[in-house]
């Protein structure tokens, strides 16, 4: 997942930033309204952190813009400013959701958990297919009950697959979402960390739809019975 930061205290910015990169999340930082205005318009991000005090371009502006545009990526509202009028306003033009400075880190955390949950229809923070279960909360992954060392960029890749499971994301997607503005991005080292998943997984739940992309499924009868021990029962029937 790739978020962007717009924040123009540097320190909180990079306060911020760090702690969503240590959760294993690709970001982006801002320090002016126009600046987060243009990245927010024209990459592509599962989520940002806005705060609305900004030099420039007010967050409010930059927020009403990018819905305006049609931008719907889930958004997290910051601010100093505690009257109820500031967060109808924002809500109004088109925030999801929205915390009151001081907060505490964890807080944002859980926040942007909750908003990629929501954006991705997902009711739980732990997202399941087949044996293989990956927890949003403490960056686990686990298969059959094991846990699985994965690297960063290993572990955000099956993260944004399993977010939208079921659904065929194109390498080119994979890419936007998987690296930050300042990473060499080159999609055929997506081939390669998939390899690697797939390898450290033990299960083929990643499926390689040729000239289109992945997407993660439930392992077939067959792939199940194989790691059960089992023969198929409905091929020794």
């Amino acid at each position: 997942m790739r978020l962007l930061v717009v924040e123009d205290d540097r320190d909180l910015n990079r306060q911020i930033a760090t702690a969503l990169a240590q959760a294993g999340y690709a970001v982006d930082r801002a320090y002016d309204g126009e600046e987060g205005w243009f990245l927010g318009d024209t990459e592509s991000y599962d989520a940002v952190v806005l705060d609305l005090g900004l030099p420039k371009k007010d967050g409010i502006a930059v927020l009403k813009e990018w819905r305006a545009a049609g931008r719907a990526m889930p958004v997290l509202i910051l601010t100093a400013r505690d009257r109820w009028s500031d967060k109808v306003q924002g809500f109004d033009v088109g925030a999801d959701d929205y915390v009151a400075k001081p907060f505490h880190i964890e807080e944002i955390l859980a926040r942007i958990r909750a908003l990629l949950r929501r954006a991705t229809g997902h009711a739980s923070s732990e997202l399941m297919c087949g044996p293989v279960r990956l927890d949003t909360r403490s960056g686990r992954v686990l298969v059959d009950g094991n846990q699985i060392k994965l690297t960063s960029h290993e572990y955000r890749l099956l993260s944004y697959l399993m977010h939208h499971a079921g659904r065929v994301v194109s390498r080119s997607e994979l890419v936007e979402h998987l690296y930050d503005q300042d990473f060499d991005r080159d999609s055929n080292t997506i081939e390669v960390f998939v390899g690697r998943l797939r390898k450290k997984l033990g299960i083929d739940i990643i499926q390689t739809m040729r000239g289109l992309g992945y997407v993660v499924a439930e392992p077939d009868a067959d792939q199940r019975a194989a790691r059960n021990g089992k023969p198929d029962a409905a091929k020794t029937s």
